[in-house]
């Protein structure tokens, strides 16, 4: 398995705090339960031999994350596990020789 380092990023951040007008909206949990809000057109979609089409996800402690075409599994030094897509990886890592 070929080895990456992340290239340097600047970025602002701040400590969500409720109240303060920080988030664009908020969506009733019952309508995020059943409707799923994830773009699902570039999820790789596997049929199983029984006819069952499944996709593929890491899990880490954010959640179930649902694996695309391109993407890319990031394990950390402490092994957390994340999802890179292909857009983005080449901006945020460089080789290591």
């Amino acid at each position: 398995m070929k080895k990456y380092k992340r290239t340097s990023l600047e970025v602002q951040a701040v400590a969500y705090e409720v109240g303060k007008g920080m988030e664009d909206g908020f969506m009733p949990w019952s309508s995020v339960v059943t409707t799923g809000w994830i773009r699902t057109e570039h999820l790789i979609q596997v049929t199983r031999e029984d006819g069952l089409v499944v996709c593929p996800f890491i899990q880490n402690r954010r959640g179930i994350i649902f694996l695309g075409e391109g993407d890319y599994i990031i394990t950390e030094m402490d092994k957390e596990r994340h999802v890179c897509g292909k857009d983005k990886f080449a901006e945020r890592f460089e080789p290591l020789d």
